[in-house]
């Protein structure tokens, strides 16, 4: 069994890790942590574990914990991750990040988006890799230490991977406009996701300045082999989970849409999690809600010579817990899909 610690186990992506490891038949959850909720039964937090967990929160000690466990899944605020996980510690035990201090690979790039000072610079140019499953699986068991991508990247990426290394594409045209459920801002309080300030309203929030973008540019570049800089568009929806990503590039050439369905298909052919759906069929946040797939669906405006690519997750699954999960699955060399084989909840 694979003895798993979760530090952070108090917010959404958190319960979500737990409720998919309590799932997982190859996993012995040994330690959660919090920073307020020391010593606290975990079933009296979430009333969905009673009789099925008698954990206990423990201190955030990752020094300690790290003897005792084979890995630990750390689901923390971005600055604290880099200033807490060492060599020594992932000596010891693998490291999942869910947080975004080991996403991007330019230093400055995430100071300078995320506010902040990085605290340690040799973990994150030496020992980490991206963990996008589908992008990076050859590569992620080598390492020890993977950033679990965000979740507006993540259907991003996945959305737009197949084509950025093609000549037909307009590069400089890219223009992404997502929607998040309310439980991509995170669990704790914050007046703009109260229920009278979000419900029966739809906003765009920190237009041209959210943190996902350089993410999103970055891991877009290293497949188109040049620098992709692009316009995201994140709004908040009243509902409590998905992300649903509208992606637009317009096209140099005329191209049928047969022969970006063949690319998809040829590149996403050995990816269990990604759903490329037939022609005339869009993702639906709904069809894609409790499970770990992300859907894709292509759309050709011949009229203006535009391509539309729609890409639809979970955000605390494929864009959270369940990655985490998958990526857990190719570091100890079990089959990717376990303990991730749910199907979607309709309806909720």
């Amino acid at each position: 069994m694979i003895k798993v610690a979760v530090v952070g186990a108090s917010g959404y992506a958190g319960q979500e890790l737990i409720r998919l490891l309590y799932q997982h038949p190859n996993v012995d959850i040994k330690v959660i942590t919090s920073r307020s909720n020391i010593n606290e039964r975990y079933d009296s937090m979430y009333g969905n574990y009673i009789k099925r967990s008698n954990l206990t929160f423990e201190v955030n000690d990752v020094d300690k914990i790290c003897k005792d466990v084979d890995i630990i899944f750390l689901a923390l605020p971005h600055g604290v991750a880099s200033n807490i996980v060492t060599k020594d510690i992932i000596s010891k035990a693998k490291i999942i990040d869910l947080g975004a201090d080991f996403r991007i690979s330019d230093l400055s790039i995430y100071e300078n988006w995320y506010n902040t000072k990085h605290g340690n610079e040799t973990l994150l140019k030496e020992d980490s890799i991206y963990g996008l499953c589908e992008l990076n699986r050859e590569n992620i068991g080598k390492y020890k230490l993977i950033a679990n991508p965000g979740c507006y990247t993540t259907c991003s990426i996945l959305s737009l991977a197949p084509i950025m290394d093609k000549s037909f594409i307009d590069k400089k045209s890219l223009i992404i406009d997502a929607k998040s459920g309310v439980t991509g801002a995170g669990r704790s309080l914050d007046i703009s996701t109260h229920f009278t300030e979000c419900n029966e309203s739809i906003k765009a929030y920190k237009v041209a300045s959210h943190r996902h973008t350089p993410e999103i540019e970055e891991q877009l570049s290293v497949i188109a082999g040049e620098d992709i800089h692009l316009i995201f568009t994140p709004h908040l929806v009243p509902m409590n989970r998905g992300i649903l990503a509208t992606c637009y590039i317009r096209l140099t050439e005329d191209i049928h849409i047969d022969d970006i369905y063949n690319i998809y298909r040829e590149f996403y052919k050995d990816d269990y999690f990604v759903r490329l759906l037939n022609k005339g069929i869009n993702p639906e946040t709904k069809w894609v809600k409790g499970s770990n797939y992300c859907d894709i669906g292509i759309n050709l405006d011949s009229r203006t010579n535009t391509l539309i690519v729609v890409g639809a997750i979970d955000n605390l699954i494929k864009g959270a817990a369940g990655q985490a999960v998958q990526n857990m699955n190719i570091l100890f060399g079990l089959d990717e899909t376990t303990g991730l084989e749910d199907i979607a909840i309709f309806p909720v």
